[in-house]
């Protein structure tokens, strides 16, 4: 029994522990070397869901991740319940390195990059060939972004049973893109052998049909589409966040994201688009410092009509280097 008064001694003292509790702080962190293997599908509302071991199973980011984000595509390590139950939730406690990242601004002069998906190895550019129609501009920043994030890009143009697809496939023809041209009602049967073994995400702006066909790839997870305006020629954002989706028979992952009405490209070092033109970019050891490539001393333009490589391919640099500066909408 506790004592009172001048009866007590040193034994009867009582410490309390400091505002900020009594255990000591540390900066050493759990490894947490039994986590198990995720892979994000996706996030909303700061709720992870993540497959793990073949069960889907929601988690949060832990507190040790501090401001690091976690975004569709990640690989992560999950402790806790990963029972996938209702109303179960674990802890993602450490993101791995990623392979690529894709990024966007919101708008060029937006210095705050978004991160659209991470460890895609491919990127599906989708637009549509009438209702509504191409916005070559809109395709040439989405290459650019690819190019940055050492994506290959593949364009997918659809409902080419409303309007003939050649003028904009020779268009892109000498980027080297592949491009395949798919039919409304049929369009797994153009794009499916393309994205096997792949992890694809795919881009368009809304309307353009890209949800409609992620669900034709994997139509048991069928998501809901929309319609596109009649008065201005715009669809309606009926995808609100990125969502992987395995292929059938294991052949790969398909990314939905978002309709985009622009596709931002602050983050980009323009320097860095020419890794994108291996023909292209020995010619550049003659260029001076800094050279933009679009401008009278530019090395490039001897090395083109040396022969190296072919004039269509410099125009092809110059119109997306000229696509990072400019806005979509001008």
């Amino acid at each position: 029994m506790r004592r009172y008064g001048k009866h007590t001694d040193e034994d009867d003292i009582r410490i309390r522990p400091g505002r900020r509790g009594s255990r000591p702080r540390t900066r050493l962190r759990p490894k947490h070397e039994d986590a198990a293997e995720g892979f994000v599908l996706t996030v909303d509302r700061g709720r992870v869901t993540t497959l793990v071991d073949g069960r889907t199973v929601t988690a949060m980011k832990a507190r040790e991740l501090g401001r690091k984000g976690v975004v569709v595509g990640d690989r992560v390590a999950v402790v806790g319940d990963l029972s996938g139950e209702k109303d179960t939730l674990a802890r993602i406690v450490r993101v791995e390195p990623r392979t690529s990242v894709l990024r966007r601004t919101a708008d060029d002069d937006d210095p705050y990059e978004r991160v659209v998906v991470a460890n895609a190895d491919q990127l599906a550019i989708v637009t549509a060939l009438a209702d509504p129609e191409p916005r070559p501009r809109l395709i040439d920043r989405c290459l650019v972004a690819a190019f940055d994030a050492g994506l290959d890009p593949l364009l997918v143009l659809t409902k080419a049973d409303l309007a003939p697809a050649e003028e904009l496939l020779a268009a892109y023809a000498p980027l080297g893109v592949r491009a395949v041209a798919a039919r409304h009602d049929e369009p797994v049967a153009a794009v499916r052998h393309l994205l096997d073994g792949r992890v694809t995400a795919f881009v368009g702006h809304s309307g353009v049909g890209k949800t409609t066909l992620v669900n034709a790839l994997v139509p048991e997870r069928s998501r809901a589409t929309g319609h596109v305006n009649a008065v201005t020629g715009r669809g309606r954002h009926t995808t609100t966040s990125a969502l992987a989706l395995p292929l059938p028979d294991g052949g790969g992952w398909v990314i939905d994201t978002p309709g985009v009405r622009s596709f931002g490209l602050h983050h980009v070092d323009p320097s860095r688009v020419i890794h994108a033109f291996p023909d292209l970019e020995p010619g550049t050891e003659g260029c001076p410092r800094a050279c933009s490539h679009d401008e009278p001393d530019c090395a490039l333009d001897a090395w083109v009509t040396e022969g190296h490589a072919e004039p269509a391919r410099l125009y092809s640099l110059r119109r997306l280097l000229a696509a990072r500066e400019r806005r979509e909408g001008d």
